[in-house]
């Protein structure tokens, strides 16, 4: 009776904190400026951002408890409390890169105009998407993905505007960043496969323990010091995975304030007054550096310079004025703020199209610098850099309470529903019971592969990792595998990505004939 009052004290406590957040933050950039019908919307569409990471915690998360309670190190009840406890200071202590990682799949002129209907409809049939698949896999027992169900649904959501449109399907996708994420996605589980097993054959050779590799005893906890290690590296996962996954719910809300919101989350307010001018003398610098680097007689950008560095953006072909609009758009950015000393200064009508020209030249500086196309030199590179880094802190920011509300949710995921991913993880992958020495290796090479990948701004799977990790002890220590399990894993990771891609375009479709 307890932990239900506990768990539904601090759900109505973090949607309480969340309503006035918001409250607080849009009455403090312009009093009055949000009517009632937008702001129901904007709690509806948060509460199904909040709902994709309660249903991520309790799906992925127990993965992290798994080790731990086959093992009798915890008892099962304290071990998702724990763990609920450690995703949520992982979330709080996030970087934000997977985030923004995430919203980069997103096609480009429905972030600029996420406030439009088609951009309400992209958010909502992603998270919906998400939400389906990842409760139909929970429901059969199956550990599949959250990170592979969502970067699917955004993909999806990519190909689906594009045919709206009457463009190529394929042309609404960040395929090079598509490519990245499923480069991570896809060698996770084979790192955790072979590094588990080599892990647990080195434990073997250096340990000779034999408490460390026989079954548990039954309803007896394993010696002190075999305990603090899996109680620790369930802790580490824990952490890692709220600050991994934790984040793909960050930048999906970070979209719905600022389409809903603007005036008070397209800007990050917080940018200290020097940082504003520094910002200024960046945008002159980078429009001279560039200009600099123009064949002389270049005549002016014709059209709009915005829908050139659009095409730039979302084709990554260099066309000739392509330079010369980025030129122009840093120019004017560095204009647009020559009289204010802080960004909560800009007018808030201007604050929609000001944040989406700063996005527009982040984008564009970040796909010119990494493909190496233009190939500038040094000191124009350098500028580049710099003014990226810029325009980043102006855009790419997270408020606490959007932290501490995703944090809740992961968290309070992570207490419920999670013995059927346990049952599978601890029983149903090998046909011996799971070892103490097996627990630790699976555990530590999870941990450590969700904190490099969290370093490099990569979505990886904790699902993905540890089950694979624990196939790989079991293969390593010739226990057996249940082969109809790892056919069931094998298909639901298979099965992922084109059934999300599927649920998330039918969905976009019907929503965009709706809303």
């Amino acid at each position: 009776m307890l932990e239900v009052f506990i768990f539904f004290a601090l759900l109505v406590g973090g949607l309480t904190y969340v309503v006035w957040s918001i409250w607080t933050d849009v009455q403090a950039a312009e009093p009055g400026s949000l009517a009632l019908l937008p702001f129901l919307l904007l709690i509806l569409a948060l509460l199904i951002a909040l709902a994709f990471e309660f249903v991520n915690g309790f799906h992925d998360t127990a993965n992290a408890v798994a080790t731990v309670i086959y093992t009798n190190s915890l008892p099962a009840h304290f071990a998702v409390v724990w763990s609920g406890c450690w995703n949520f200071l992982g979330v709080l202590v996030s970087s934000g890169a997977v985030a923004f990682g995430i919203i980069q799949l997103l096609p480009v002129e429905l972030i600029l105009n996420v406030g439009s209907g088609a951009g309400m409809a992209m958010v909502f049939s992603l998270l919906i998407a998400a939400i389906i698949w990842n409760l139909g896999t929970w429901y059969l027992g199956l550990p599949a993905s959250s990170s592979h169900t969502l970067i699917g649904s955004i993909i999806g959501v990519g190909i689906a505007n594009q045919l709206v449109q009457g463009h190529s399907g394929t042309s609404g996708v960040d395929w090079g960043q598509a490519a990245n994420v499923g480069y991570s996605l896809l060698l996770s589980p084979v790192v955790g496969f072979i590094a588990a097993g080599l892990l647990l054959l080195s434990l073997k050779a250096l340990v000779k323990n034999p408490a460390l590799y026989r079954e548990p005893k039954a309803h007896k906890a394993p010696p002190w010091w075999i305990r603090g290690l899996l109680v620790l590296t369930c802790t580490g996962v824990s952490f890692a995975h709220g600050s991994n996954d934790g984040q793909k719910g960050m930048g999906l809300i970070m979209l719905i304030l600022i389409g809903i919101v603007p005036t008070a989350y397209a800007l990050n307010r917080a940018v200290a007054p020097e940082d504003v001018a520094t910002f200024r003398a960046l945008s002159l610098a980078t429009a001279e550096s560039l200009a600099g680097t123009l064949p002389p007689g270049t005549p002016p950008v014709a059209g709009d310079p915005r829908t050139i560095l659009t095409t730039y953006v979302r084709d990554h072909e260099v066309r000739p004025d392509t330079v010369p609009a980025l030129a122009q758009v840093a120019r004017e950015l560095g204009a647009a703020v020559a009289t204010t000393t802080s960004l909560a200064q800009v007018p808030s009508v201007a604050v929609p199209n000001l944040r989406n020209d700063m996005y527009l030249a982040s984008e564009t500086i970040r796909i010119m610098v990494k493909s190496g196309r233009p190939a500038f030199d040094p000191q124009t590179r350098e500028n580049l850099v710099a003014y990226e880094r810029s325009l980043d802190e102006a855009t790419k920011f997270i408020p606490l309470w959007v932290k501490v509300a995703v944090a809740i949710a992961l968290g309070l995921g992570t207490m419920v529903g999670w013995k059927r991913i346990v049952v599978t993880v601890g029983e149903k992958i090998g046909k011996t019971h799971l070892t103490y020495a097996q627990g630790g290796a699976a555990e530590l090479v999870a941990m450590g592969t969700i904190f490099a990948a969290d370093h490099y701004g990569l979505p990886v799977s904790t699902t993905h990792v540890l089950s694979s990790g624990v196939a790989g002890t079991m293969a390593a220590n010739r226990s057996g595998l249940q082969m109809s399990t790892i056919r069931n894993l094998a298909m639901a990771w298979i099965l992922t990505l084109p059934a999300a891609i599927l649920l998330s375009g039918g969905l976009y479709l019907l929503l965009r004939a709706v809303i």
